[in-house]
C-alpha cells in the first residue's frame, strides 16, 4: 500500500483523502498547519454552476464537480453540509439610485427576491436546474471524517518545510520534512497548497530540479456574512459599473438563513500572509456593508456575524494545475482553480485518486491541466 502524503487541508486535499478513502481503501497523512478548511475552503461562498464554463478546458471538471456535490449531498444528508438547489439572476444597479439611503425603496423588479433599492433591471442566470449551493468548511470536513473513520486516515498539523527526494533513485520523493524536525516519510506527496502551492515549489525541492515550474499566485477577497429574518434562496450577481465598489459583488443566501456577502476583490500577488492568518483589510468590510445598505432593504443595515478574507489561487493560463511533478517521481500538484475551487474541488480528488492509484484517469481527461504544457510552451 502506499505511504501517501498530502500537503493542504483544503477542498482538494479532503476530497482526495475521501475519494482514496471510498473508491480505493487507501489511508492518507494529510498536513496542514492549522487543520481542516483554515483558509479559503472554509470562507468560501460554496456557490455551484454546473455549465458556465461550458465551452472551455474545464467543462468537463465543472460539470463533474457539479454532479459529484450531489452525491456527496446525497451521501451525507444534504442538510449535514447545507447543500441545496437554488436560483441566480443579475441585477443591474443605477448609480443616482445609491446615493440617498433614506429614500424608500423601488418596487422590486420581477423576479428578484430581496433586492429592492437602485435596481434597475435584471436577468435570471440559471435556475435549480444548473445552480447549487454548499456550506464549503462543512462538506471538507465532512469528507475528512470519512477519510478517518473510514480508512484510518491521520491529520498531522504542521508546516512542510522539504520534500525529501533520494538522488540514488531518480530523485523520486522518499518523505517530507515539517518546520518541528518531524520526519514523514512518503513515496507519493501531493502538494494541495492553494495559492501557497508556489512557495511549496520554490522552497520543497531543489531549486535546479523545479526551476521550470509555473507561477501560482492569489487574489484575495473580503466577504461577511448577515442573518436577515427571513430565509431567501436567490443568489444575485451585481452589475454596477463601479457604483457600489471596484469590481463584483455577489450574495449567496444559504440555508441556514445566513447571507454570505462578497466582492470587489483585490490584485493578483504572490502571496505573503499564512493561510488562516490572513488579514483583514476593515476598509473591505466597510464596502461590503455599504453596498447592502444601498441595494436591500432586508439586509442593509445588518450588522455582520462574521468578517473574512482569503485568497484563491490563479495560474498563468488560468487553468488548474493537476498532475505529476516532473522529474520528481512520486511528486504531485493540484491547485489553481480560481474562483471555482470549490465546484472543482471533488472532481479534481476523484480523478487524482484514480492517477494515484490506477495510473490513469478515467473519470475525466486530466491532460489539459497537466504541467508540460508550460514547458511545451517554452520550447516553441
Amino acid at each position: 500500500m502506499p505511504k501517501i502524503v498530502i500537503a493542504g487541508g483544503g477542498i482538494i486535499g479532503t476530497s482526495l483523502s475521501y475519494f482514496l478513502a471510498k473508491d480505493h481503501n487507501i489511508s492518507v497523512n494529510l498536513i496542514d498547519p492549522k487543520g481542516i478548511a483554515p483558509a479559503a475552503s472554509g470562507k468560501a461562498g460554496g456557490f455551484l454552476a454546473r455549465d458556465w464554463r461550458d465551452g472551455t478546458a474545464v467543462e468537463e471538471l465543472q460539470r463533474l464537480g457539479f454532479a459529484l456535490h450531489q452525491s456527496l449531498a446525497d451521501d451525507f444528508v444534504d442538510t449535514s453540509i447545507d447543500y441545496r438547489r437554488l436560483t441566480c439572476s443579475a441585477v443591474s444597479i443605477d448609480e443616482s439610485l445609491t446615493r440617498n439611503v433614506q429614500k424608500p425603496p423601488s418596487k422590486k423588479l420581477e423576479g428578484v427576491e430581496w433586492v429592492d433599492r437602485a435596481a434597475t433591471g435584471s436577468v435570471p442566470m440559471g435556475t435549480e436546474e444548473n445552480i447549487a449551493q454548499v456550506h464549503p468548511r462543512k462538506v471538507c470536513e465532512h469528507m475528512w471524517e470519512y477519510a478517518e473513520q473510514k480508512q484510518g486516515s491521520t491529520l498531522t498539523r504542521g508546516k512542510v518545510v522539504q520534500a525529501l527526494i533520494d538522488e540514488s533513485n531518480n530523485n523520486a520523493v522518499k518523505g517530507v520534512l515539517l518546520e518541528d524536525g518531524t520526519y514523514i516519510e512518503a513515496d507519493i506527496l501531493v502538494v494541495a497548497c492553494g495559492p501557497w502551492t508556489e512557495q511549496a515549489f520554490r522552497t520543497w525541492f531543489p531549486s535546479n530540479i523545479v526551476s521550470h515550474l509555473p507561477k501560482v499566485t492569489g487574489i484575495k477577497c473580503h466577504s461577511i456574512l448577515v442573518k436577515p429574518p427571513q430565509v431567501f434562496s436567490q443568489a444575485v450577481f451585481f452589475e454596477s459599473d463601479g457604483a457600489l465598489g471596484d469590481g463584483d459583488l455577489e450574495v449567496y443566501p444559504r440555508p441556514d438563513g445566513d447571507c454570505y456577502v462578497n466582492g470587489f476583490a483585490g490584485d493578483e500577488v504572490l502571496v505573503q500572509e499564512d493561510p488562516g492568518d490572513e488579514v483583514i483589510e476593515q476598509d473591505a468590510i466597510d464596502l461590503l456593508i455599504h453596498a447592502m445598505e444601498m441595494t436591500s432593504t432586508q439586509l442593509g443595515g445588518l450588522e455582520p456575524h462574521t468578517e473574512q478574507v482569503c485568497y484563491w489561487p490563479e495560474t498563468e493560463d488560468g487553468l488548474p494545475l493537476i498532475g505529476d511533478i516532473p522529474n520528481i517521481p512520486g511528486a504531485y500538484v493540484a491547485t489553481g482553480h480560481s474562483v471555482w475551487g470549490i465546484l472543482q474541488g471533488p472532481a479534481t480528488g476523484k480523478a487524482l485518486a484514480e492517477l494515484l492509484i490506477q495510473g490513469s484517469c478515467t473519470c475525466l481527461d486530466l491532460s489539459p491541466f497537466h504541467l508540460s504544457r508550460y514547458h511545451q510552451h517554452e520550447c516553441d
